[in-house]
């Protein structure tokens, strides 16, 4: 009677321990609030809760839950949240990070706790060069590649003088700096520059000192609500009508949403994904836009499921959620989806796959909401990223 109420006592205390287990939780830190809320935001979220549901909702037998958090494009904030959540709430992956500055503080608490990091809306190349971490993953895009496909494909078309009208933090200083070292490269020069704080509502003493420099090309480097007020304004001063082309370095499926048509289009841009690409992303962005009113994935929305999904597997495989070992086992992986195409993981934290050269359409060629763009070619992923031997990330074997 001992042995057997011994034996009912531990049963009883096993099965307490699993219905009390923590699921491991994956926690979507992004901007619920300011100008990146439409490319990343909510959408960010449904897309990593979709990655989960696709995968089985468990992960080495454990439940798998998304939990969402709003940085407010503020790197205190947001490093503060992330560790939160590491120390409290059982978090293993943090994902998405909308804003450089915010994804280089949340990289330093990430690597300190050896949690992974998959970025897909930050997009400074420096995440993977001086400030690369071994738990961490940029997986959509990043300043090399706008630069090396719009920038140089504008510079070979004829923009050979450029002014920059930059974002004054981290990304916006590297899509400058990148993008002017691909038109260089090229025989170009760079005329002029001028800085602009974020969320910038007067756009007028820039455009006029762009437009007075008499550059081929003015080139946004800056993202979302800048950019689409940039353009704005831009056109009101009828600066494309006088010859000089405009590019947004920096552009997503929301920004041109946004604008309209009749504002955007000819515009050049570089993306990792396009909804209407073929039967594979309509597929899942018609999936996406069921619970999203409609509205189709920007890139980093895209990219943002690509990474959870390939992470899960990885984990499952590496039977571990150690950020820098399941990093280590992505690097094993094949990684082909409806986003990642012909794509791999480098030790650098890079993950390289084709890019996209696009051009807006026209309102008369566009057929429907959201049939925005053109693919002009696929940049193969070996072309459009920095390559290895060039990088000055620690970790990288030279």
């Amino acid at each position: 009677m001992r042995l057997k109420a011994l034996l009912t006592g531990v049963a009883l205390a096993t099965l307490a321990s699993a219905a009390s287990a923590e699921p491991y939780r994956l926690g979507v830190l992004t901007d619920m609030s300011g100008m990146n809320f439409d490319l990343a935001g909510q959408g960010s979220a449904v897309a990593a809760r979709m990655a989960v549901e696709d995968f089985g909702g468990k992960l080495l037998g454990e439940q798998v839950e998304v939990i969402v958090g709003d940085h407010q494009n503020k790197p205190d904030v947001g490093a503060t949240l992330a560790r939160r959540w590491i120390d409290e709430q059982n978090v293993k992956a943090v994902i998405d990070v909308p804003t450089s500055s915010v994804a280089m503080a949340v990289q330093d608490v990430t690597r300190a706790a050896d949690v992974a990091f998959l970025i897909s809306t930050a997009g400074s190349s420096d995440l993977t060069g001086k400030a690369c971490s071994p738990s961490s993953a940029l997986w959509t895009w990043d300043t090399y590649a706008l630069a090396n496909g719009t920038g140089r494909a504008m510079t070979q078309e004829g923009g050979k003088s450029w002014f920059f009208i930059t974002a004054d933090y981290t990304f916006g200083h590297a899509l400058e700096r990148d993008t002017s070292e691909a038109v260089r490269s090229l025989g170009g020069e760079v005329v002029g520059a001028v800085r602009h704080p974020r969320e910038t509502t007067d756009f007028s003493s820039y455009l006029l000192q762009a437009q007075a420099s008499g550059a081929d090309v003015i080139a946004l480097a800056n993202s979302s609500g800048d950019t689409m007020t940039a353009m704005k304004q831009a056109g009101e001063y009828g600066i494309t009508a006088g010859g000089q082309k405009l590019a947004g370095l920096l552009l997503f499926l929301t920004d041109v949403d946004g604008v309209g048509l009749e504002t955007a289009q000819g515009l050049t841009l570089t993306t990792g994904f396009y909804w209407d690409f073929d039967d594979q992303t309509r597929a899942w962005s018609r999936r996406f836009g069921e619970q999203m009113g409609g509205r189709m994935p920007t890139m980093v929305q895209a990219g943002v499921y690509s990474a959870v999904l390939n992470y899960l597997k990885a984990a499952e495989a590496a039977k571990t959620v150690g950020g820098t070992a399941v990093m280590s086992e992505l690097r094993t992986m094949k990684i082909d989806d409806m986003f990642a195409r012909n794509a791999y993981l480098r030790e650098d934290g890079r993950l390289v796959h084709d890019m996209y050269l696009a051009q807006v359409k026209t309102p008369q060629e566009s057929t429907e909401r959201w049939d925005y763009y053109k693919i002009l070619r696929t940049i193969p992923g070996e072309e459009a990223f920095k390559p290895l031997e060039q990088s000055d990330c620690p970790l990288v074997k030279k």
